[in-house]
């Protein structure tokens, strides 16, 4: 029994109390061991997940869950960023055989407003909702005109004023944390509805505006179907003119054509690329040869 005693004296001894963390989800929360130095070495784990190690040469060991990407050992404190809902639970710091526990509570701030448009002398609510582990947080609204929240997490605008303009500031205070989410509130003018007088009826039944349908432009229904109709007719017209000129052109080219293969053609005689001959001479008449002359005997 003495032995069981000492055991869990000893336990108590090693085990130094813990701290409570909040963090906000995308936040950034650090977590101090609860030493500032230590000799040998400092080990950080989340429930049963080891994390990070560093010895005593700053040589470091890390793990193999998704939270080691996002954290890291600073001196002996573990910083943690982007922080997710499924960060929250017990966190252990071992630094030279001494175990340090400390809690991570995650809390998610919601913030909205009913109705989305806000317009003046309407009514509306301003909500600011917590989400994971938030027990012992108080929530607050803080308006534009004010410097200290004083209004509770759910507001009612009864009714809208141009003063709600601004950015409202939803506060969480968790002990000695304190997380803020930002709300813009823009007041719209109401909307003026404009009355028409109606004319004084005609004796036939028939009232002073006939054209009781909706104007475009400031024109008529049956304006914009006649200018429709006009550039219609317009466009066809320019298409008949277009065709037209097109078969006038190539009636013009058929009659010209014609009319070349109707031209007489001059006769073609076969020129020899020899030259001719020589031209003989004319051949007149013989001269006779003189007589011989009669001898006379001596």
């Amino acid at each position: 029994m003495k032995v069981i005693v000492l055991f869990v004296f000893v336990l108590g001894a090693l085990s130094a109390a813990g701290e409570e963390f909040f963090a906000k989800v995308g936040g950034k929360v650090t977590l101090n061991c609860g030493v500032s130095s230590y000799r040998r070495s400092v080990q950080w784990s989340h429930g049963n997940d080891f994390l990070h190690s560093v010895d005593q040469r700053g040589y470091p060991r890390k793990g193999t869950v998704e939270l080691v990407q996002r954290s890291l050992v600073r001196q002996t404190n573990l910083e943690v960023s982007s922080v997710k809902e499924t960060d929250a639970g017990w966190f252990t710091c071992l630094a030279d055989g001494t175990r340090h526990e400390h809690s991570l509570s995650v809390v998610s701030v919601l913030v909205s407003v009913q109705p989305s448009d806000l317009k003046r002398n309407d009514e509306a609510t301003l909500r600011c909702e917590l989400e994971g582990q938030h027990k012992g947080c108080e929530v607050k609204w803080k308006s534009p005109n004010t410097d200290s929240p004083t209004n509770p997490s759910t507001v009612q605008l009864k009714p809208v004023t141009n003063s709600h303009n601004g950015a409202w500031e939803c506060i969480v205070t968790c002990g000695s944390y304190k997380f803020s989410q930002s709300l813009t509130i823009t007041v719209q003018e109401p909307t003026t509805t404009t009355t028409t007088t109606k004319s004084p009826s005609k004796p036939n039944g028939k009232s002073g505006n006939n054209d009781a349908s909706p104007r475009l432009l400031g024109l008529a229904w049956w304006v914009w179907v006649a200018i429709g109709v006009g550039c219609l007719v317009a466009i066809l017209l320019m298409v008949c003119v277009i065709v037209l000129c097109v078969r006038v052109r190539r009636r013009k080219k058929r009659f010209l054509k014609m009319k070349g293969q109707q031209r007489p053609r001059h006769k073609k005689y076969c020129q020899c690329d020899h030259p001719t001959a020589a031209a003989k001479p004319k051949q007149g008449r013989r001269r006779e040869k003189p007589s011989a002359l009669p001898l006379h005997p001596a």
